[in-house]
């Protein structure tokens, strides 16, 4: 695994999970003469459009008879229509994918892009996520993590010192009662609609749970589901819900954006969020005075466990195999990846970027607490795992909520979904 790098100053511009900006499909595939075509989720966002401009300027410079269109897909859509062109063995040149499993399950349909992005191997960081049997598949543009988020000012209308939340669980679950009987407020708020809420509860509350050297083990590929510990992480999420502390209807709430509303408009004193251009700090900020908005390190359940802030690379872009001039697609995604472009996806939309270059220091009290987080931080445990697998712990948390499957029956399905690959 790639060393991690101390940050003086990170950034967050993060991947969206939702199908925020997303424009209609489009048939536009891949280079026709000088003509390069991106696949993305992001190029209709308002917030994305002076980062484009500054990667569309930087990328003319050396290559200025070359046009490059983007292609906003509907993200809900995004892995179906790309599939559908890897299929075809024919598609967009460039392509946006999300760290982890959307992207290895895919490195076929891709070129590896060592050579090409050797000088920016020590200006981004967040690689891990991109690569795939030792070789590296895009380029990172944004960190995600999914740092705790509480309100400091519920904390404090409830008799509780802001500055100070609780260390341990049990600690925890008592100042989320004196939360909801002095404020009204619940504890947390959790959208589990599509099965997400169960990816950034594994994540952010797995470093509370796991010992250090079990959640290694974990992100190495040594998944061990049979562990009291990884089923204490499903039991937790079944016990935090059945004991009233989550929002009413978990399994019908939307995690984008409905679960960001119950916390950003105070009827929620915690939310596991985002460090990317929306669930994030500066979403908070726009609702909650920003001093308000706190970041706390996952409350200890297992004395033996270290929090860690869980974060990879968010979003990066690659280069499709079928394009007709590697070198020149490559130099795009560098193009989308400079210090310039990142600049102003942080400055517009927030977004916590992969360049170590980018100054964060006057963001505010969130962002310092998150870029000193990350230099301890690790990878996320859920993007450790196979898209396939995922997918089938996004639906058997829904049943887990329900009632309707066991722990037992519930890690014993993930356990043999894992070993498949």
């Amino acid at each position: 695994m790639q060393q991690r790098t101390p940050w003086s100053a990170v950034l967050v511009l993060g991947l969206v999970l939702s199908g925020c900006g997303s424009a209609a499909v489009s048939d536009r595939t891949g280079t026709s003469g000088d003509d390069l075509v991106v696949w993305d989720w992001k190029s209709g966002d308002a917030n994305a459009a002076a980062y484009l401009d500054a990667a569309r300027a930087d990328f003319a410079k050396s290559h200025p008879d070359v046009d490059v269109e983007f292609v906003a897909q509907p993200f809900d859509q995004y892995y179906t229509l790309l599939g559908a062109a890897i299929q075809s063995g024919k598609g967009p040149d460039v392509i946006l994918f999300n760290g982890g499993g959307q992207l290895r399950d895919r490195v076929d349909a891709l070129l590896p892009l060592d050579e090409y992005v050797a000088e920016d191997r020590r200006r981004l960081v967040g690689w891990d996520a991109f690569t795939h049997a030792g070789k590296t598949y895009a380029a990172p543009v944004t960190l995600q993590g999914h740092p705790l988020y509480y309100n400091k000012a519920l904390y404090e209308q409830a008799g509780l010192d802001p500055e100070a939340p609780a260390g341990n669980w049990a600690d925890f679950v008592e100042d989320c009662g004196a939360i909801t009987d002095r404020t009204g407020a619940e504890c947390f708020g959790v959208g589990n609609k599509e099965g997400i809420g169960i990816q950034f509860f594994l994540s952010a509350m797995g470093s509370a749970v796991l010992a250090p050297d079990e959640y290694d083990r974990w992100i190495a590929g040594e998944r061990d589901w049979t562990s009291p510990n990884v089923k204490r992480i499903f039991e937790l999420w079944q016990q935090v819900d059945a004991a009233g502390l989550n929002n009413d209807g978990v399994n019908s709430t939307a995690m984008f954006n409905d679960a960001f509303a119950i916390f950003q408009s105070g009827r929620a004193a915690h939310v596991i969020g985002l460090v990317s251009d929306i669930g994030h700090w500066k979403d908070f900020g726009e609702f909650l005075d920003p001093d308000d908005v706190g970041v706390m390190a996952a409350p200890v359940v297992n004395p033996g466990a270290t929090p860690s802030l869980p974060y990879d690379g968010g979003i990066g872009y690659g280069v499709a195999k079928w394009t007709r001039d590697p070198e020149v697609a490559a130099d795009l995604v560098r193009s989308l990846t400079s210090t310039v472009a990142l600049g102003a996806f942080y400055a517009d939309a927030g977004a916590i970027a992969a360049d170590t270059a980018i100054d964060v220091s006057a963001a505010g009290p969130a962002v310092a607490a998150i870029t000193s987080a990350i230099r301890t931080g690790k990878p996320a445990l859920h993007v450790a795992l196979s898209s396939k697998t995922v997918d089938l712990m996004g639906r058997l948390s829904q049943q887990l909520l329900s009632g309707s499957a066991t722990v037992d029956e519930a890690v014993a399905q993930l356990a043999a979904s894992d070993a498949a690959g």
